[in-house]
């Protein structure tokens, strides 16, 4: 005998809009939750590590963490920070050498408790922040991570053979899965081979840019560009910090724009942005460049116009180092100066921006009626590089993500998610009201 159910009108509905609100949560906190973390915030939340806090924006640390997903941080807290030795590098080192060490803390991997309670006795090495500068000898600016079977403690060190620095962890502090790690440890570590003295009594570069362009016979439109626009100030202030890597047109680059790019024609805030974005904020000796970590870095546009945008990627390409804008191929023709932390090269194109110079650009920083113009080239297509395996075997992948890479992704993606949820949810509504 059959069974008929009847189902009130209001039923249906109701299912109906109870599933929209169930999957529209469910987007939104996906989404939410891949959003980009910044470091410091969660940082300031303990009141124990405000002074190792404090330490990574006033030596310029800080704004590079922004940048980097999957990290490990090992800071140190107050109490031991304010104690020796980690109280003598912090008082007498100046803030590009004690930098430098505060990036040696950072591992560009993600590690979980767990994980840390799963190496094996003979270590893991893990790549750092620092290697990324190519201010480091050999595989010095790497860490060896081993952990005691019996008493089940975690010791950080250098790679180097009888390295006299090292750090045991204390305790977990933070973590927000496959992202970020935060422990605590219990002293600053130093790198292998840093030349504390050398760091202490070194003096300021005080480099001229635009006389070593000009000294340079083949970059005067470049030192022209840059004198006229001021941002040659912020350029030289920021050697004290991690340093700088320029990369300049030569006067033939200039002279081989194509005729609708008009660089003299955009708005101030547009030009600067456009020769911020020939900057790295780091040193790469030439040597460093051929053999980048991460080959999509960050500009000193970025920084003002937020992560995962106005990014260059920098590889090797037929023996030579190959710069790519996403509409603009361009290659290192010769070094121009190069002593730490500064490091100039001439190249044979001038860096053009998608965000700004982009077929579907809307110029990110363009004031309201100035027009900008544009190419008609349209950005190559760019696969994600591999994620960095949490995995044991080896040394953190060379290859990973670009900084923001997968919060672009899976922002779009989040998006093209809620637009698919709302009609499949709209279609079952409707076939329901007519049940």
């Amino acid at each position: 005998m059959a069974i008929s159910v009847s189902i009130s009108h209001i039923t249906p509905i109701t299912l109906f809009y109870l599933l929209l609100l169930l999957l529209l949560s469910s987007t939104i906190t996906t989404t939410t939750t891949t959003s980009a973390l910044n470091i410091t915030s969660i940082l300031s939340s303990f009141q124990n590590l405000t002074s190792f806090s404090s330490l990574l924006c006033s030596t310029s640390v800080a704004p590079d963490l922004t940048r980097r997903d999957p990290v490990t941080l090992l800071a140190v807290p107050n109490s031991y920070l304010s104690t020796s030795p980690s109280s003598d590098l912090t008082r007498r080192l100046p803030p590009s050498s004690l930098g430098d060490i505060l990036r040696y803390h950072v591992l560009l991997q993600y590690f979980s408790w767990s994980d840390l309670r799963q190496i094996p006795p003979s270590g893991v090495l893990v790549t750092t922040l620092l290697q990324t500068t190519g201010r480091v000898h050999s595989n010095f600016g790497a860490v060896n991570i081993t952990r005691d079977p019996l008493t089940n403690s975690i010791t950080i060190q250098s790679p180097a053979p009888f390295s006299p620095s090292n750090v045991t962890v204390l305790s977990l502090i933070k973590t927000l899965p496959y992202n970020i790690t935060i422990l605590a440890v219990d002293s600053l570590l130093v790198p292998y081979d840093f030349n504390l003295l050398a760091s202490e009594t070194r003096p300021p570069l005080g480099l001229n840019i635009t006389k070593a362009l000009i000294d340079g016979h083949n970059f005067n439109v470049a030192a022209s560009m840059l004198a006229a626009s001021g941002v040659v100030d912020e350029f030289e202030a920021d050697e004290g910090g991690a340093g700088i890597t320029l990369f300049v047109p030569t006067d033939d680059a200039f002279g081989d724009l194509p005729g609708n790019v008009k660089l003299q024609s955009l708005p101030a805030d547009k030009k600067a942005v456009v020769l911020k974005f020939h900057v790295l904020h780091s040193y790469y000796p030439l040597g460093s460049l051929e053999s980048i970590v991460n080959p999509v870095q960050p500009t000193l546009a970025t920084e003002d116009n937020g992560a995962g945008s106005f990014t260059l990627n920098i590889s090797r390409v037929n023996g030579s180092v190959a710069i790519d804008t996403g509409i603009v191929q361009a290659s290192v023709t010769q070094t121009v100066f190069d002593q730490n932390p500064v490091a100039i090269f001439g190249v044979s194109k001038v860096l053009l921006p998608r965000e700004i110079f982009g077929k579907d650009s809307a110029g990110v920083t363009s004031k309201p009626g100035n027009a900008v113009v544009g190419t008609t080239v349209q950005p190559p297509e760019t696969s994600p590089s591999p994620e960095n395996s949490a995995g044991f075997s080896g040394p953190a992948s060379h290859l990973s993500s670009p900084p923001g890479f997968r919060e672009e992704i899976t922002s779009k993606g989040g998006r093209y998610r809620m637009q698919s949820c709302i009609v499949t949810v709209c279609c079952i509504g409707l076939v329901l009201v007519k049940l």
